[in-house]
């Protein structure tokens, strides 16, 4: 409960834990008595804790609270504290534990009536009262269809909680009452769980569900909730075999089928039943999909002329209402107004469309168009699923996409779009949504897709467009020269827009002005009428028009690759104090040739690119200048991205070994700062890395920045937030370095791409890349690849159980590292010789190991590097069979990861856990921890997702969910036969056995 002041002894204001609010009125003020029951008995007045007696007297304290402020009387209170065998003085006893509650109580609280007793409190000053209250307002919330506010009113109901009800209280009365407390939290928890699968948080409730239903086997109701969550999960198997697990337990132990509830849903989950993929009736704005999607980009006010299109699109996407789902796409060159008109006709057709719009620009002119698996996290995000709940791959997000559209209404518009294949995954693919496509190319592959292609304006439409923006007064008064005009755009929206634009900023100039500027060729390229050559012509209007240093900027900026640029990195590129180089930027956004993509940072349209690097190969002679200019981004970056390293890993010798900068880089304050920097700079980093591989004939020293510049940026791939694009680019620069011939790019750049392997689990071809930079490493005398190649290659040994290999490769690691006076590379090498160890059998020799790498990491401050200290004694330790220590060790670990933004190595030591409680013997936590790593969904390929597998279907075997033990070992069985590892061996051993695992 955020925001709420913890009292005594953990316990929440009851009053506060209802209203949120950090105090609330109880019946004597701030300073009256509150009681708590579900848990200890206990008091306070104010936040001091009051002292409620031995255990009989808060029997009657109890039995009193319970009561409502009715009376009891005092054969009532007897029967309540002792039952049938009260002692000789009972009643005497009852006045005497009444007295006692007076004089701590508030005055006139306990009162005396009818030979009973009663306390008289607002319900607001008991812990039940208040859990009674959010649980009624969760009711009303649900009813009114605010399922999110439900949900987290449930949670503050539930949070009340401490324990057992009652607890330690005797007593016949307190044992019925805490049977019946405890059975309303039960039903509370199942109300909660519900409404986390009607707001798609079914990933996360694997995990909960897993350990519940381990504890309390025989509630079906929580195995029918365990079945959703799996199925849409995509683990269908595993729904199935719950069942299977549920019939089995409930034959043998009551003699009963399941109830038709369970069964019902089996059977709907044989035939796949569509309705199971989301709630049965679809989430308010409100709950599940707090902010509905609303992405469209404003519509021009001045939108002209295309009736025909604006009505055939119109009635197009008015029939996805119906029974079908409808997608629409433009065709045409670059500037004929393909978003434009998409735009309008999609806000013209959002009532058809009321549970929201998305839209996403794919980029399909660039280089590197948006690949739709970014896409569909994006959409997924507008659609309010965490960053957690959402999958790795291309295929498991579209899957997801699709149903969580299922039943909606959402209009889809993708701009820009590179070809069919771009756009297949993007489809909603379910009646009542639609999808809107712009792209150069004609989308005849879209298979059922309504196929516009769009032609240049009519003479009177880019007369009409002109007028509006320029004004009726200017045109009307030069007629004739307003067609001169948009005849010489050639009637090319875009291009009209920008040359009415100038005109309409410059009141000093007439309509003739301008025309006389197009009909000069030297001003106006003959392409104007043809394909992309049109829109450069018309941006040369603008670009003809700058300040000398604007020119010099608007063309340089265009060099660099990436979705947008930073103020910083673009006054690195103009070679400029950041405060110059932002008047110059917002001097070009003022004319439309750059846009303000946020606060310091800004974006070119893909076309604007393209011209802008025509006029830097036309203009900035001679090419020295532009080769300087990606030389200082590239300094950049690698300056800064070199600091972000040196602060999040101190001690480490990278930073010594990397190439020298002319140019610096950003200081940070702290390393939190330096997180979010190399966060929020990746696409453009690593487009800056790509685009050096790109370069014909690049220098070496181009390529050496390169390769330093992604190896010092490897918190990308170890966070697995940008695994993929990192891999692209170590690609490209081992295939780049390797034709450059120089041995020192190619062995840092198959380094890099020696790790990307490991952490998606191809070991294979991660020894492989390994092997060859040691080679080429001893050829160059480079001491990085020297160190690192034969960690990685002792981490793939023991992967690939080859111990002898491993623990050869990491000694020479170890005295390499060594040599180069790396304490950080030793430490991480002595981890991992540790686990080597662990697996001869060395049990004591691993332990010391991995304790003197932690302490090398303790010395030197290296939180994040001593999570991965505390990750190797943990698995060492659960190998050796001291289960607690490996526990505390890999819970520290756990911790470490989340704080430094790891998830890909929080779901790993999720896994660890996993193992660690299973060989503990608590199968239940087992699976729970299990349950996290997958829902994490960020596990470092399928080889590791593989592993969890294994692991959580031995943690149900023990908890006699056979079935579903079976159906986790078959998905992992698939995993390792198609990756040829040895842990197939293994688990077709557990299919084969049927034994406890």
């Amino acid at each position: 409960m955020d925001g709420i002041p913890a009292i005594p002894h953990q316990r929440n204001h009851p009053e506060a834990a209802r209203t949120g609010s950090s105090t609330a009125p109880t019946q004597t003020g701030a300073a009256g008595s509150r009681f708590a029951v579900l848990g200890p008995i206990r008091a306070w007045r104010g936040s001091e804790p009051l002292a409620s007696g031995s255990p009989q007297q808060r029997a009657l304290l109890a039995a009193l609270l319970l009561r409502g402020g009715h009376t009891a009387t005092a054969s009532e209170l007897i029967d309540a504290i002792w039952g049938e065998d009260p002692p000789p003085q009972a009643l005497a006893t009852i006045r005497t534990y009444a007295s006692r509650l007076r004089k701590i109580l508030d005055p006139g609280q306990l009162v005396s009536e009818s030979g009973g007793y009663a306390i008289r409190t607002r319900p607001c000053a008991l812990d039940l009262g208040v859990a009674r209250a959010l649980a009624a307002d969760a009711d009303k919330a649900r009813a009114a269809g605010d399922r999110s506010l439900a949900r987290t009113l449930l949670g503050r109901a539930l949070d009340l909680w401490e324990g057992e009800p009652l607890a330690g209280v005797p007593g016949p009365y307190a044992e019925n009452e805490r049977s019946r407390l405890s059975e309303w939290r039960f039903q509370l928890l199942e109300s909660r769980l519900d409404l986390d699968l009607e707001l798609g948080n079914h990933a996360d409730a694997v995990s909960e569900l897993t350990a519940l239903t381990a504890a309390h086997p025989l509630r079906e109701r929580l195995r029918e909730l365990l079945m959703l969550a799996l199925y849409r999960s995509g683990r269908q198997a595993e729904a199935l075999a719950v069942y299977a697990d549920t019939r089995r337990l409930l034959a043998d132990e009551l003699g009963v089928d399941p109830r038709p509830e369970l069964a019902a849903l089996q059977q709907r989950i044989l035939r796949a039943d569509a309705e199971l993929a989301v709630a049965a009736d679809q989430p308010s704005a409100a709950t599940a999909l707090p902010v509905r999607p609303a992405q469209l980009p404003a519509t021009v006010p001045d939108f002209t002329g295309r009736a025909t299109q604006v009505a055939e699109l119109g009635e197009v996407l008015a029939e996805a209402e119906g029974q079908i789902m409808a997608v629409s796409a433009l065709a045409g060159i670059g500037g004929v107004g393909k978003t434009t008109l998409a735009v309008h006709v999609a806000h013209a057709a959002r009532p058809h469309f009321p549970d929201g719009q998305l839209y996403v620009d794919l980029r399909g002119t660039e280089a590197r168009p948006v690949e739709p698996e970014a896409a569909l996290g994006s959409f997924l995000r507008a659609l309010g699923h965490p960053d957690t709940a959402i999958p790795d791959s291309a295929a498991e997000r579209a899957a997801l996409y699709r149903s969580t559209l299922d039943g909606r209404r959402v209009l889809v518009l993708l701009d820009n779009a590179r070809d069919a294949a771009q756009v297949r995954p993007l489809l909603p693919g379910t009646a009542g949504c639609a999808a809107l496509v712009t792209s150069r190319v004609r989308m005849a592959g879209l298979a059922g897709a309504h196929l516009v292609d769009l032609d240049v304006m009519s003479p009177e439409e880019a007369l009409l467009l002109f007028t509006r923006i320029v004004g009726e007064e200017r045109v009307g008064a030069e007629r004739q020269a307003a067609l001169d005009v948009v005849g010489a755009c050639g009637f090319l929206p875009l291009a009209i827009r920008i040359a009415a634009s100038r005109l309409a900023a410059r009141r000093t100039w007439t309509v003739s002005v301008l025309a006389a500027k197009l009909a000069d060729e030297r001003r106006r390229l003959d392409e104007l009428q043809a394909g992309d050559l049109a829109v450069k012509a018309t941006f040369e209007l603008g670009y003809g028009q700058l300040e000398p240093a604007q020119q010099r900027a608007f063309r340089l900026l265009g060099l660099a690759d990436g979705p947008d640029i930073s103020l910083a990195a673009a006054a690195a590129v103009l070679d400029l104090p950041e405060h110059d180089a932002e008047d110059l930027l917002e001097a070009l956004v003022d004319c439309s040739l750059l846009e303000s993509a946020a606060p310091g940072r800004y974006r070119f349209h893909d076309l604007v690119r393209l011209y802008a690097r025509a006029c830097a190969e036309r203009d900035e002679q001679p090419a020295a200048g532009r080769d300087a200019a990606l030389s200082r981004l590239l300094d950049f970056y690698l300056a800064t991205a070199a600091q972000v390293y040196a602060l999040e890993r101190p001690g480490d010798r990278l930073p010594a070994h990397l190439a020298a900068t002319a140019y610096p880089g950003l200081v940070f304050a702290d390393r939190h700062a330096a997180l979010d920097w190399i966060y929020a700079e990746a696409d453009p980093l690593l487009a800056c890395v790509r685009q050096a591989a790109a370069r014909k004939d690049a220098p070496v020293d181009v390529l050496r920045r390169a390769v330093d510049l992604l190896w010092a940026a490897k918190d990308l791939l170890e966070s697995g937030a940008n695994s993929r694009q990192y891999e692209s680019a170590a690609v490209a620069l081992r295939d780049a370095a390797q034709a450059s011939g120089d041995p020192r790019a190619e062995g840092r750049a198959r380094t890099t791409l020696t790790n990307v392997h490991l952490v998606a689990g191809r070991f294979a071809e991660a020894d492989d890349e390994a092997r060859q930079a040691m080679v080429l490493a001893r050829a160059a005398g480079d001491p990085l690849p020297s160190c690192w190649a034969p960690n990685d290659r002792g981490i793939i040994a023991l992967y690939e159980a080859r111990y002898a290999d491993g623990e050869r490769h990491l000694r020479e690691a170890i005295e390499c590292f060594r040599a180069d006076g790396n304490n950080v590379g030793e430490a991480s090498a002595l981890c991992n010789l540790s686990r080597i160890e662990a697996e001869l059998g060395r049990l004591s020799s691993a332990i010391e190991l991995a304790e003197q790498g932690i302490a090398i990491y303790d010395r030197m401050g290296l939180a994040l590097r001593s999570a991965n200290g505390r990750y190797a004694l943990g698995i060492v330790l659960t190998q050796a069979g001291r289960t607690a220590e490996a526990q505390a060790q890999l819970t520290e670990a756990l911790s470490l990861f989340r704080d430094n933004r790891q998830p890909l190595w929080e779901g790993i030591t999720h896994f660890r856990l996993a193992e660690a409680q299973l060989a503990a013997g608590r199968a239940a936590l087992a699976a729970s921890h299990a349950e996290q790593a997958i829902a994490l969904r960020v596990m470092g390929g399928e080889w590791r997702r593989a592993c969890v597998v294994m692991v959580l279907g031995r943690a149900l075997q023990r908890l006699g969910q056979t079935d579903r033990a079976r159906a986790c070992w078959r998905d992992a069985e698939a995993v390792f036969e198609q990756l040829g590892s040895p842990e197939l061996t293994e688990v077709r051993a557990l299919l084969a056995s049927g034994t406890v695992a």
